[in-house]
C-alpha cells in the first residue's frame, strides 16, 4: 500500500528535490509532520463583522411587477422569460430553451 499524498503541503522547487539523497528523503518521510487545522470558512465569516453593518432592524422592499402579456413562466426553473425563449410545451406546460 502506498503512503497517502498531502497535496496541501508546501512544495519545494525542483532544484532542491534533485539535490536530496536517498537517506535524506527517508529521514524526512519518517519525521512527524505538524498537523495544521483548517479553519471553517463559514465559521470565520460568522465571526467577522463590518463596522456599522448591523442590518438586523432593516426591512427590504422590492417592487413586484406582474407578468407581462409577452412573458411566460417556465415549468421547470420557474423563471419568467420572454415568449421568444419558449422552446416546448411539454404536457401543456411551458418550458424555456435553457431547460429543454
Amino acid at each position: 500500500m502506498s503512503k497517502p499524498i498531502d497535496y496541501d503541503a508546501p512544495r519545494r522547487p525542483a532544484v532542491d528535490v534533485e539535490d536530496d539523497s536517498l537517506e535524506e528523503l527517508k529521514v524526512r518521510g519518517a519525521a512527524p509532520q505538524s498537523a495544521r487545522v483548517d479553519l471553517d470558512e463559514a465559521e470565520a465569516a460568522e465571526n467577522f463583522e463590518l463596522p456599522g453593518a448591523d442590518l438586523s432592524g432593516e426591512e427590504l422592499t422590492v417592487a413586484v411587477v406582474p407578468m407581462q402579456p409577452g412573458e411566460f413562466r417556465c415549468a421547470r426553473c420557474y423563471l419568467v422569460h420572454h415568449r421568444s425563449q419558449l422552446a416546448a410545451q411539454a404536457d401543456g406546460r411551458d418550458v424555456c430553451q435553457e431547460c429543454s
